[in-house]
């Protein structure tokens, strides 16, 4: 009995535990926010987000991290976290997705984690990924990235009961997007460019009673993919995924991380293969969530927090005396 308890994957009993460390990075990054300085404020949330999780007695590994061994010094691909003891787990986390919109006082800016058991969370190389999401109760495979724009619109819009115009699309503000965003126009969606922080623009998809946004297309970083996946997992909808590779080192990224099939069309579940816990933090104001509030000495945060294996979706107010 002993021996099930420690290497099953508890997601009721982490799930609070992966809200600390999320709500621990907002708190450390928020002390940044407005300064100007991105690198500042994404280490004060990787230090504090590292920390939390070697609370947790989980046999963590980091398989969607700050990047390389070589290229982060804490939180890398590969790092192990975690006390030692307790379930093997995968862990997917972006201290700060969002540092431009934390330096520079935008909105959007949060803290993400995502945990699954060993082996459920792909191992993205850090590269481009092109993705495309709607959110819950639509048939599988009613929008696909083989699609052209244009198709996808009218495909969701038909679903809907809508005209193309009642669709709205978010994409990420990018020169790579100008002929997505020229083919939009077209078709007559409506369009909401963000900045920054993709895996937010995903998540947006998944309530778009509160967003008002029913797909996300785009290229944007694969890690960010697989933790909007992640998300998708927990709250419903569907996430297409195909890496994009720009050179021969990106290519051997993939590789490395045992990746064989470089033109391969990832689906939320083969991104995600397992029952997962996500959470987020704000950190800025966002649609999703607010940012941290500073009140009478206190601070106070919002964390979404959810479990695919219930399909809840929790959100936790904290409070707690500022250091």
């Amino acid at each position: 009995m002993s021996q099930d308890i420690t290497t099953e994957f508890a997601d009721r009993m982490l799930s609070l535990g992966l809200a600390r460390v999320s709500e621990a990075a907002a708190i450390a990054s928020a002390k940044l926010i407005g300064r100007g300085d991105e690198k500042a404020a994404d280490q004060a949330a990787v230090n504090a987000m590292r920390e939390q999780l070697n609370l947790l007695d989980i046999r963590g590994v980091v398989v969607i991290g700050e990047g390389e061994r070589d290229e982060a010094p804490m939180l890398f691909i590969g790092e192990e976290v975690g006390s030692g003891t307790g379930p093997e787990v995968d862990i997917a986390l972006d201290p700060l997705e969002g540092t431009t919109l934390t330096a520079k006082d935008m909105p959007n800016a949060l803290t993400v984690i995502a945990m699954g058991p060993r082996g459920s969370l792909l191992h993205a190389p850090d590269v481009y990924m092109d993705k495309l999401a709607i959110g819950p109760g639509y048939p599988e495979g009613l929008v696909d990235l083989d699609m052209s724009v244009t198709e996808r619109v009218r495909a969701l819009a038909a679903a809907k009961g809508a005209a193309p115009g009642d669709v709205k699309v978010c994409v990420l503000e990018r020169p790579r997007h100008d002929a997505i965003v020229r083919e939009l126009r077209e078709v007559g969606a409506q369009i909401r460019l963000i900045t920054d922080g993709d895996v937010a623009g995903v998540i947006h998809c998944a309530e778009p009673e509160l967003t008002g946004i029913d797909m996300y297309m785009g290229a944007g970083g694969a890690p960010e993919g697989v933790l909007a996946a992640a998300a998708l997992k927990c709250m419903g909808g569907q996430i297409q995924g195909r890496l994009l590779f720009r050179d021969d080192d990106e290519r051997g990224r993939a590789a490395k991380a045992g990746i064989t099939d470089l033109n391969r069309k990832y689906s939320r579940d083969d991104m995600v293969t397992a029952d997962v816990i996500f959470a987020a933090t704000g950190v800025t104001d966002g649609s999703i969530l607010p940012g941290l509030k500073r009140r009478g000495g206190y601070v106070e945060t919002e964390t979404i927090l959810m479990r695919s294996r219930t399909g809840s979706v929790r959100r936790l107010r904290y409070r707690t005396r500022e250091l």
